[in-house]
């Protein structure tokens, strides 16, 4: 067996066979030292990004939570206001649904992993622009590279669409298990969207028990009318 490193990739190979390149997200399956490792550095590398306007007006980049090894990963849109002032995504009246919804999976937000498609928030909230995904969705795809999860919740529509490289209707879509780069992924309603539509958050509770049940974790008593 042979094996050489090559553009960040590995190759290995039995003698007189062709090489087989494995991703470093293989090679690190398992191994949070590395991956944590791997997200400072790439953190630290991106944090002060100009490419568009939005890094101009921002208080943080807002880079991501949680678990560098996580099984699950949960993506939105875009900082707010209580995230752009405290640099970590989704502390706001959201994200507080968001942590709760998490902690009646029987995990904690140190279990999983939190980010969004743009690291940087949008004047009053505004949905990102076209442009702003196109450049700062790289971002995203490397953190999803390195964490390489089992499991991937898409949280409205910005974050379905950026995930699945399409147009994507939530409303319609969301419960249904989709594809990102062969992890699957669950689309459902951002937090926001709940706390305007409390009578959604079965919906979502509903689809929070389908990535239970394909990661293994017991399903749990859970009245979301409550919350």
């Amino acid at each position: 067996m042979r094996e050489s490193r090559q553009l960040g990739l590995a190759v290995f190979a039995p003698e007189g066979r062709m090489p087989r390149l494995v991703p470093p997200s293989e090679l690190l399956r398992g191994d949070g030292n590395a991956k944590t490792r791997l997200l400072e550095e790439f953190y630290h590398s991106i944090k002060d990004c100009q490419k568009c306007p939005l890094g101009a007006t921002r208080t943080h980049f807002v880079f991501g939570v949680g678990d560098a090894d996580a099984e699950l990963v949960f993506v939105g849109e875009a900082p707010g206001y209580d995230e752009d002032m405290q640099g970590e995504p989704f502390v706001g009246k959201a994200g507080q649904l968001l942590t709760r919804i998490i902690a009646a999976m029987g995990l904690s937000r140190r279990d999983v992993y939190i980010c969004n498609v743009l690291k940087c928030r949008p004047p009053e909230n505004r949905n990102p622009h076209p442009d702003e995904v196109a450049l700062c969705s790289p971002y995203l795809h490397r953190q999803l590279e390195i964490i390489a999860p089992k499991v991937v919740v898409g949280l409205g529509k910005f974050g379905c669409e950026t995930l699945l490289g399409r147009t994507v209707a939530i409303t319609r879509e969301r419960g249904r298990w989709q594809q990102y780069r062969g992890i699957p992924v669950m689309p459902t309603y951002h937090p926001s969207y709940l706390l305007r539509n409390p009578d959604a958050k079965r919906e979502v509770w509903e689809d929070m028990k389908e990535v239970m049940r394909r990661l293994g974790i017991k399903s749990r008593q859970f009245d979301p009318g409550r919350e």
